[in-house]
């Protein structure tokens, strides 16, 4: 039998292929046949007790021993989907934990980017809208994943935009403190990267967790849990990164 997949033979993509994060939440669901199994796990196991104890053909308290062994498997299952609602709320802390690792070092860029924009402002003729957007930048709240990644975007587009102005007067990139501010910047930008990644890298356990069955899924699916969305580049970085650099 040939392989499924040959890199050797094809199809292959010469044109190259661009991939982008679907923006989109998946909830994690269960069927009827969930059901049926948690019902299943209760009942038949006690079917052998009830039908002894209804017909008397073995004593009594033998037969009611067997049908609350039967009960087992239904406690043993609750049991389990009590440890997975403590481990899926434990996975949700360790996701706020990365996302507010990303929260600070993106303050820390937006006071970056203040210092920088004052400093250029006092040089330069500078766009309002710029000081504007920084301002808003920093009054912004993080309410979600999607808030972050969109401040994140902001950042980068607002730091592209002092950098071209930063690169057309050569006397500015000699001043001592915006050429300091624009290496911190670059730094955290760095440790941001990092800190996505390990974001990301929870989000993913996450992600593949929810839909674990039988017991996972089902209590995310109880619980309403859906699939969270990673971490990604902004279209301004994307753009530098076709770009040439040398």
């Amino acid at each position: 039998m040939a392989n499924e997949l040959d890199e050797v033979t094809g199809p292959r993509a010469e044109e190259g292929r661009d991939v982008h994060v679907i923006a989109r939440q998946i909830p994690a669901q269960v069927g009827v046949g969930s059901a049926i199994f948690e019902v299943a796990l209760w009942t038949l196991g006690t079917i052998p007790g009830i039908i002894l104890l209804s017909t008397g053909a073995a004593p009594a308290l033998q037969a009611l021993g067997l049908a609350v062994a039967g009960l087992l498997p239904g406690l043993i299952f609750l049991f389990l989907k009590i440890n997975a609602l403590t481990y899926l709320r434990q996975l949700q802390q360790r996701i706020q934990a990365r996302a507010s690792e990303i929260d600070n070092y993106l303050e820390q860029r937006v006071v970056i980017l203040q210092n920088v924009a004052q400093l250029l402002e006092k040089a330069v003729d500078l766009d309002k809208s710029v000081m504007q957007a920084i301002a808003a930048a920093r009054a912004g709240r993080i309410g979600s994943d999607a808030d972050r990644n969109a401040q994140a975007q902001q950042l980068d587009g607002l730091f592209s935009r002092l950098n071209v102005v930063v690169e057309g007067y050569p006397e500015l990139r000699a001043h001592a403190a915006i050429a300091d501010a624009m290496r911190q910047n670059s730094y955290l930008q760095k440790e941001i990267t990092a800190a996505r990644t390990l974001y990301n890298d929870v989000v993913a356990i996450w992600n593949q967790d929810i839909f674990a069955w039988p017991t996972k899924a089902i209590v995310a699916a109880r619980q309403g849990y859906t699939t969270r969305i990673p971490f990604t580049a902004s279209a301004e970085i994307k753009a530098k990164a076709r770009g040439t650099f040398f």
